[in-house]
């Protein structure tokens, strides 16, 4: 069997020097990854460049992405060899892109490095690429998780968000966490009650043992007794 695994984070050119990027540090993916080998699962890693998580999993096939249409292509072009099993898109991608930066009279900037010196610049920005809505189209027979990171609401709305994902994405299931949900990791498949993790080793553990049954079972039987067995081993 084999995972794909997106982690770490990507970046959007702000000018010619500078970039646009988050706070992610490719840790989850890799954790993640690591768990997926130990399980003699081969593991491919699409890891944000930027990623300054320092170690690697001992055995996995990793690939470097810049910005979201990179990784884009990168997975567009990995589609056209066998499916994996399994998709967990962690990467942390990047929400905007810039479009125009302006100075303080409007102006377009067309330097490749905006000064300092210039005094106050507006940055007018854009949605970027979305790679999550476009993996069912890349991976029709594979086993997708999407991610979802909430820092406003509560954990009731964090949730909703991630079953809004799933139904939109058309991914079998999508993982929660972030300040708005609280502690750990939620794992939400359907409307069930999600199946919470403590950590990234557990999270691991869990989808290693979920995805598993999934991919050998293949039933309805085999989601809930995939996240029973689990959850029971990670207590012990």
């Amino acid at each position: 069997m084999n995972v794909l695994i997106t982690t770490g984070p990507s970046w959007e050119p702000l000018d010619g020097m500078r970039r646009l990027t988050n706070a992610s540090t490719g840790r989850l993916g890799t954790v993640l990854a690591d768990a997926f080998a130990r399980a003699g699962w081969e593991v491919e890693l699409f890891r944000g460049e930027a990623s300054s998580h320092g170690l690697l999993p001992r055995e996995a096939r990793v690939e470097t992405f810049s910005t979201n249409e990179d990784l884009a292509a990168r997975l567009a072009r990995r589609a056209q060899a066998a499916a994996p099993d399994a998709v967990l898109h962690a990467a942390a991608l990047c929400d905007y892109r810039t479009v125009r930066i302006m100075d303080a009279c409007g102006r377009t900037v067309r330097d490749a490095k905006a000064s300092t010196r210039d005094g106050r610049i507006t940055v007018e920005l854009e949605p970027a690429t979305k790679v999550l809505p476009r993996l069912r189209e890349w991976f029709p027979d594979s086993r997708i998780l999407g991610w979802k990171y909430e820092l406003d609401g509560d954990r009731i709305r964090s949730l909703a968000r991630a079953r809004r994902q799933i139904l939109a994405a058309g991914t079998d299931g999508c993982v929660v966490n972030g300040a708005a949900y609280g502690c750990g990791f939620g794992l939400c498949i359907g409307d069930a009650d999600p199946v919470e993790a403590p950590d990234a080793e557990s999270l691991g553990r869990l989808l290693v043992g979920w995805l598993a049954e999934l991919t050998t079972a293949c039933g309805a039987r085999s989601i809930a007794s995939a996240m029973a067995v689990q959850v029971e081993g990670g207590a012990r």
